[in-house]
């Protein structure tokens, strides 16, 4: 099980990262997407700050991911991520083929969480006490 895990959470790690940095450095060519989604993506280039934040956001918990260093703070920080990109699929671009991967990222992102379930307890203490 601890292999399945790691590879897990490597694949979740390369996913983020390279996407990421594509982000920044444009190497990989952008889908074709519905009016919807290109007027949602232009709303958040017209930010000036969001889509930079986000990238940069994928890619330093990619890279945790990767090296296998704070794995539950980069699976907490990325939970909100990948959900956006499920929905996103979801609503504004439907199509099978390019929903694949944010799906994949949803089920690797659920069984690295389970993996590292026993580091969530304080976390989701339900009566919690500060310190």
């Amino acid at each position: 099980m601890d292999k399945l895990c790691l590879i897990a959470r490597i694949l979740l790690g390369l996913i983020f990262f390279v996407f990421g940095l594509n982000g920044f450095f444009n190497f990989l060519p952008p889908p074709e997407l519905p009016q919807a989604a290109q007027e949602f993506f232009g709303a958040l280039a017209a930010t000036g700050y969001f889509l930079t934040f986000v990238k940069l956001t994928e890619v330093v918990c990619g890279l945790l991911l990767l090296i296998g260093r704070f794995v539950p703070l980069a699976l907490t920080i990325l939970a909100p991520v990948v959900l956006n990109i499920v929905l996103f699929h979801i609503f504004l671009a439907p199509a099978p083929e390019g929903s694949a991967l944010g799906f994949i990222s949803l089920l690797l992102g659920i069984f690295v969480a389970w993996c590292y379930r026993d580091s969530f307890g304080g976390v989701l203490a339900a009566n919690a006490k500060p310190a």
